[in-house]
C-alpha cells in the first residue's frame, strides 16, 4: 500500500544532475559582476547553506538579484544539453506512476526546459507549475494540491533543498529531502524531515512500502 496519493517533486538537485552547471554558473555570475568567486575548499561550505546566503557571501545586494536570476536562467536553457538525470531518477519515477501515486512537478525553471530535462518521463508528470513566482513554492503546492484535489496529508514533497522543507512545512504537507542535491544531507537532517532519501531506489521503498 502507497504512503501517499501525491508525490511533488523538485527537478534541479532532486531529479536532474545540475550542481557541477550551477557552480560554473556562479564563476560565470561573479566575473561579470565583480563579484568574489567560490573558492574550491569552500564547495561543501556553500551546499550548507540557503541560495540567498550563498548570494549574500559572493557579496551579491538584493537589487543585483533580479538580474542575475535572469542571467542564469538563460545560461541554463543553453546548458540544458550538459543537464542530465541521476542514475535511477527515471526508473524510479516509472515505478511510483506505476504503483498509483499521482505526480507533480514544482520547479522556478520553466515547463519546457523542465519537460526537455526528464525526457520521456515528463509524461509521468500529471501536473506542472513551474516559472517564477511571487508567492514562492508554497503558493504554487497549494495550487497543485488544489487542482489534483488532494489533501495535504496525502502528500508530499521531494526536494533538495532547505528552502523545500520551509515551503512543504507551511502547506502542511510531508517533505522528503533527498541526500544527493544543493544542500547537504547534514543540512537537511537538521530540518527533521519525514525521509531523508539516500538513493532513488530508497524513494520507491519508503513511499511504495516495498522492504
Amino acid at each position: 500500500m502507497v504512503r501517499y496519493r501525491l508525490a511533488i517533486f523538485d527537478l534541479d538537485g532532486t531529479l536532474s544532475n545540475s550542481f557541477p552547471w550551477f557552480l560554473r554558473a556562479l564563476d560565470v555570475v561573479a566575473d561579470k559582476n565583480r563579484l568574489k568567486r567560490v573558492p574550491p575548499g569552500d564547495v561543501e561550505n556553500l551546499r550548507a547553506k540557503t541560495l540567498q546566503e550563498i548570494f549574500a557571501a559572493l557579496g551579491v545586494s538584493r537589487w543585483r538579484l533580479p538580474g542575475i536570476t535572469r542571467d542564469m536562467r538563460a545560461m541554463k536553457s543553453a546548458a540544458l544539453h550538459e543537464i542530465t538525470l541521476f542514475p535511477g531518477a527515471d526508473e524510479m519515477l516509472r515505478r511510483l506512476h506505476a504503483a498509483g501515486i499521482t505526480l507533480a512537478m514544482v520547479s522556478s525553471d520553466s515547463e519546457a526546459n523542465v519537460r526537455h530535462s526528464l525526457g520521456e518521463a515528463a509524461a509521468l508528470m500529471s501536473f506542472y507549475d513551474c516559472g517564477a513566482s511571487l508567492g514562492g513554492k508554497a503558493k504554487k503546492f497549494r495550487r497543485v494540491l488544489r487542482t489534483l484535489k488532494v489533501q495535504p496529508s496525502d502528500a508530499i514533497y521531494i526536494g533538495d533543498e532547505i528552502r523545500d522543507s520551509e515551503a512543504a512545512g507551511v502547506t502542511g504537507m510531508d517533505f522528503g529531502a533527498v541526500s544527493w542535491g544543493y544542500n547537504t544531507a547534514e543540512a537537511l537532517r537538521k530540518l527533521s524531515p519525514a525521509f531523508l532519501f539516500t538513493s532513488p531506489e530508497d524513494i520507491v521503498r519508503e513511499l511504495c512500502g516495498h522492504r
